[in-house]
């Protein structure tokens, strides 16, 4: 499919409101528009992507995670990657997650096993990786980046 200069322009405009919101967010702990916005912005950009994959960009706010760790906190490489959440706004997205589930668990689940799901409304906070050994906290750490985050044991063994 052939991209209009318009569309162009947009996928732009996008990407800029969008990393310009993810500092403030991130870096400046100072949010100037609501997670509804932003969230909503995203998908519109996601969509534009999807469509023209010929515009994704390393920069693309589509692909990263979080932000990169705080040079006031040391940092601890994550075990596993830490993801973002994703929405599901209506039914179809719904039963895509549900298909990336089960792909994923493939070699793990028995044809017949059903999966469970537990569901809660989001909440804003932080997204912390926590690792307990014998039941004693052991490290604490933010998404950051999805792949290092800022280690923050300190503070939580405060909670």
């Amino acid at each position: 499919m052939t991209i209009t200069a318009d569309i162009q322009k947009r996928i732009s405009i996008l990407r800029e409101q969008l990393n310009s919101y993810s500092h403030q967010y991130y870096i400046l702990d100072a949010p100037s528009v609501p997670d509804a916005e932003y969230d909503r912005l995203y998908r519109e950009l996601e969509t534009l992507e999807k469509e023209y994959p010929e515009t994704i960009t390393a920069d693309s706010p589509t692909q990263k995670v979080g932000a990169e760790p705080l040079s006031s906190f040391s940092q601890i490489t994550h075990e596993m990657p830490m993801l973002s959440l994703d929405n599901a706004m209506n039914e179809d997205e719904l039963i895509d997650f549900e298909r990336k589930v089960k792909d994923r668990l493939k070699d793990r689940l028995n044809s017949d096993e059903q999966i469970e799901y537990a569901c809660e409304p989001k909440l804003d906070g932080l997204a912390v990786s926590i690792l307990y050994e014998n039941g004693q906290l052991v490290q604490a750490a933010t998404r950051g980046d999805g792949a290092t985050g800022e280690n923050i044991t300190l503070n939580v063994r405060t909670i």
